[in-house]
């Protein structure tokens, strides 16, 4: 399947202080909104009702919930949920505290879901494939799943020390989405072009549709 288990993670936090303080930072925020979500979405239309799996401190959220009606952001720290729902608060985005593996939300809701940089924290291949499973069970029959998440380098494996962090194989994404449920499956990578960002420059996309 072509993934690996780099790190283990202090007290069980998904992540490091120093990876958790780059993903609150305005630097990441600029990269996200300027490189990660429009590689990742272009022009797709996400429809009405959007999930979210892995906000974190919700800089993708910042960006993605200004594209869409309605947004539902999943994330499992309950800081950070906290954190998140209360900076949020009377906007169109509804933050839930939950574990992507086990989504506390109806069959069959989203017009679309995502997930960004995120499914590599994830423990196991086991129960990543379950968080695909459960992101393709809460979608609407067509809804499109949108995600991204970077590819295995040395100097990516060196900022997660002391993370969960279990990178995937993108030749196996296809293989796995399919297994998931999807279907329309796209699966491509790219280099970003910031040099800031020389740990984490390959990434690369998966795209599929609900059936």
């Amino acid at each position: 399947m072509g993934w690996r288990r780099v790190a283990s993670p202090p007290k069980g936090r998904p992540v490091n202080e120093r990876h958790l303080e780059f993903c609150a930072s305005p630097e990441w925020a600029e990269i996200i909104e300027r490189e990660v979500l429009p590689w990742a979405v272009g022009e797709r239309d996400l429809g009405d009702d959007v999930l979210e799996v892995g906000a974190g401190p919700g800089l993708t959220t910042d960006v993605l919930r200004r594209r869409v009606a309605r947004l539902t952001a999943v994330e499992i720290d309950k800081d950070l949920a906290d954190a998140l729902r209360a900076r949020l608060a009377g906007t169109n985005v509804d933050v839930v505290e939950g574990d992507a593996t086990r989504l506390p939300l109806e069959s069959d809701r989203f017009s679309a879901a995502t997930t960004f940089n995120m499914l590599h924290h994830v423990p196991s291949p086991d129960l990543q494939d379950r968080v695909l499973a459960e992101l393709c069970r809460v979608l609407r029959p067509g809804g499109v799943l949108v995600g991204t998440d970077g590819v295995a380098s040395d100097t990516l494996d060196e900022f997660h020390v002391g993370d969960v962090y279990v990178p995937c194989d993108p030749a196996g994404m296809p293989a796995r989405l399919r297994a998931a449920g999807f279907v329309d499956i796209q699966v491509d990578r790219a280099d970003l072009s910031d040099a800031r960002l020389g740990w984490a420059r390959s990434r690369f996309r998966f795209i599929a549709a609900a059936p």
